[in-house]
């Protein structure tokens, strides 16, 4: 069986108020030729299929025709909800629409239930984790436990049960939309830290035959069987030396994989460059990066006059400028301007004690805990 692995398209996203849908559009036509020339038997989507629970009509319209030129190839397509998606709301009328061979799986009471697509060797049961918000998974299941590993682990206590009551030899692909402990984050995914330990183990999912992983945004390999396709551009510049694109899923007889990449087009690459502003202007080895989306960071000792203005003269698409005057203190120093490797509430924190000049009292501290788990579950509810 052949499968094409993606995820984290994040429909309706922009990019620094720059709207990225004539390039996630682009990907669709590449993703449906890839499937189209590859033969592929089954698209698998692990969730963040929208940025956020109430995408804009255009990023709707959007996902309705992948969805449908997905099946004109005749491929199945089985996708499920994202940390960014609404469960609920992918959900409704998964059921009625199993028929055309699109299988939205985003419920807790979905997890454990199977689609099965059969191959010339058998069937194949491709299994939906949703994103599991810990909060409400938790209590749904009765756990005491809290955290990610402890529900994730318990919705693969629901996959295993289900696969050894069935014909041996059955082979078993998983969708999932988590945080693998040893995955390389980028600047552009949602912390999912609140609510107990964020990161599980890839030994979680022992058992399947293939682990489709959504999240994070790089492609990556954690083992031979288990995988993340990242998302099909970048989102951050944090991404600019990653290459974007899907897998390409090979499943033997015996359950063995052989995986290829299968890289996107870019439309518009990100690059950073950094240096004094006239040095920038001049410099003729930047003038590859005249097309792409720049973030610039300027080094002059003095800031000077008008520097986007002048900066987008040579470099049109300049989205981010930032000063890192030379002998400064680095900017980084300060550390709620390190986003990637603070979880929310840290961020919170860091902030008050900058701006205040003394931490966050206990009090505060299980406020912002508080007001940020709340929110967290009503957006996963909503």
């Amino acid at each position: 069986m052949r499968i094409l692995h993606t995820s984290d398209w994040h429909l309706g996203r922009t990019f620094h108020r720059e709207s990225l849908l004539g390039a996630q559009a682009a990907f669709i036509d590449h993703l449906v030729e890839t499937v189209r020339a590859e033969r592929v038997d089954v698209v698998a989507v692990a969730g963040d299929l929208y940025d956020r629970a109430l995408p804009p009509v255009d990023a709707v319209r959007l996902l309705d025709e992948a969805l449908r030129r997905i099946r004109d190839t005749g491929a199945r397509a089985v996708l499920i909800s994202g940390n960014h998606d609404s469960m609920v709301r992918l959900d409704y009328g998964s059921g009625l629409i199993d028929a055309a061979g699109v299988h939205l799986r985003s419920s807790l009471e979905g997890i454990g239930s199977p689609v099965l697509v059969e191959d010339g060797h058998g069937p194949v049961a491709f299994y939906g984790i949703p994103y599991l918000e810990p909060e409400l998974a938790r209590p749904h299941w009765g756990l005491s436990e809290r955290g990610h590993p402890a529900v994730l682990g318990h919705a693969m206590d629901l996959v295993r049960a289900d696969l050894a009551a069935r014909p041996a030899g059955t082979r078993s692909v998983v969708l999932s939309h988590a945080f693998v402990t040893g995955g390389a984050p980028s600047d552009s995914e949602r912390d999912i830290s609140v609510g107990g330990a964020s990161h599980v183990p890839a030994s979680l999912y022992d058992g399947a035959d293939y682990v489709a992983l959504g999240h994070l945004h790089g492609r990556q390999r954690m083992s031979e069987r288990v995988r993340y396709s990242g998302s099909p551009i970048a989102y951050s510049f944090s991404e600019e030396h990653q290459v974007k694109g899907s897998w390409i899923v090979e499943l033997d007889r015996g359950g063995a994989v052989r995986a290829e990449f299968a890289e996107a087009p870019v439309e518009r690459p990100v690059s950073r460059v950094s240096g004094r502003l006239e040095d920038l202007l001049a410099d003729p080895a930047l003038e590859p990066r005249t097309g792409h989306w720049l973030e610039v960071a300027l080094t002059d000792p003095v800031r000077p006059e008008r520097p986007m203005e002048r900066i987008r003269e040579r470099f049109p698409h300049t989205l981010h400028l930032v000063f890192e005057p030379e002998g400064a203190p680095d900017p980084g120093d300060r550390p709620w301007a390190r986003p990637a490797d603070r979880t929310e509430p840290d961020l919170v924190f860091d902030f008050v004690d900058w701006a205040r000049g003394a931490p966050a009292s206990g009090e505060e501290r299980a406020l912002v805990r508080t007001a940020l788990e709340e929110l967290r579950i009503r957006e996963a509810s909503a």
